[in-house]
């Protein structure tokens, strides 16, 4: 693999419902590992929802904020936007948090797009499920396992950004 300097970054897109909660987080999570582990040249990150137009233009949930903060992340330059036809092509990958959000992405993405999505717990293979639950309606310790997931996803999809393992 050429060296970071002189490869292009990574483009990653994170996609939730309403862009308030999860996909804020895995993108904060995402960016602020990059940097304390020196990766941040070697991917870009953003965030998007599938039914974006109910919270266009607002910052993530109080409580996703206040979760995150306690735990090192600043989620608080995010605003919510939806998912539009320019990020498939714009993106290399694009990860939604839920297999209903990934389901609406497979009806909207270009099939020359389709090897694009996936899903963002592709990356922690280990934790035996394949969805972020939604924590909207929820606790605030939802938020607090959101984080988790969020974080032990990201390891893995830093480490696939840094070993050459995601196509483009």
């Amino acid at each position: 693999m050429s060296s970071a300097s002189t490869t292009p970054p990574y483009r990653i897109l994170f996609v939730c419902m309403g862009n308030i909660c999860r996909s804020p987080m895995a993108e904060g999570v995402t960016r602020k590992m990059a940097q304390r582990e020196g990766l941040a040249s070697l991917l870009e990150t953003d965030s998007a929802g599938t039914h974006g137009h109910y919270h266009a233009g607002e910052p993530p949930d109080p409580r996703a904020q206040r979760v995150a903060a306690k735990h090192g992340y600043d989620l608080s330059k995010i605003r919510a936007r939806r998912v539009i036809e320019a990020d498939f092509d714009c993106f290399d990958r694009i990860l939604a948090l839920d297999e209903a959000n990934l389901a609406i992405l497979q009806r909207l993405c270009p099939e020359e797009s389709r090897s694009k999505l996936g899903l963002l717990l592709d990356y922690a293979p280990e934790l035996g499920i394949s969805e972020v639950p939604d924590p909207y309606y929820g606790a605030e310790s939802g938020f607090e396992r959101v984080l988790d997931l969020c974080e032990r996803a990201a390891r893995g999809l830093l480490a696939a950004c840094e070993h050459g393992g995601l196509e483009r």
